[in-house]
């Protein structure tokens, strides 16, 4: 990609201001209830703005998603749970690393593609499958570990893909549980439930520590 030129730069400072308000205001009203006029002004757009980047709300979606996939893939990337020898210590320690991501704020400590699929999985397949990629992709930088995992505990009636997914099962399903209590306590406490899952099924202890 090149760089942009003095005399492009609001072009994509203003797609990048929508992409991260959508992300924001997304979170917090949901998808069907977010107006471009509320995109507009938690971007400090104009209206003209938007259209020039995006042709509709829908495209806006998709656009949002791989930008979620794009940002997070980021932050995943640098985290420490990776620095760990043994591939069972890097498993436990990306679900610690996820638990510590949750906020006493809900919406921003919720998954924007999570919520956007539960919306529109049935009327906008366009973001439905670009929510998709972002939360398989993210699944499959796991697969790896729990490869190496299950190859060097002996444990063969269950696959590294079918672990990865559950993970992300459990993480999505703990948002939507602390959202219908208003409680984030009930997030972390689902991630508690995982760690002890993984466990049970490596009959493991990390560290001598067993929850």
């Amino acid at each position: 990609m090149s760089r942009l030129t003095k005399r492009q730069p609001e072009r994509g400072s203003a797609r990048s201001r929508l992409l991260g308000a959508a992300c924001d205001i997304i979170r917090q009203k949901g998808f069907a209830a977010t107006s471009v006029d509320d995109l507009c002004t938690g971007a400090q757009v104009t209206k003209g703005a938007f259209f020039h980047h995006f042709e509709s709300k829908e495209a806006l979606g998709v656009a949002a998603a791989a930008y979620w996939q794009e940002t997070t893939a980021a932050l995943f990337a640098g985290a420490p749970y990776h620095a760990a020898a043994d591939p069972l210590e890097r498993v436990l320690a990306y679900i610690a690393f996820r638990r510590a991501l949750i906020s006493d704020n809900i919406a921003r400590s919720s998954c924007l593609v999570g919520m956007m699929v539960q919306e529109v999985h049935n009327t906008a397949p366009a973001i439905r499958d670009a929510c998709a990629a972002s939360i398989f992709g993210h699944a499959g930088t796991l697969e790896a570990d729990f490869d190496a995992a299950l190859r060097q505990h002996g444990i063969s009636d269950v696959t590294a893909a079918s672990l990865a997914r559950h993970t992300q099962t459990v993480i999505q399903g703990a948002f939507v549980v602390a959202k219908a209590a208003h409680n984030t306590d009930l997030a972390r406490e689902g991630l508690d439930h995982l760690e002890r899952y993984v466990r049970l099924l490596f009959s493991t202890t990390i560290n001598g520590a067993d929850k």
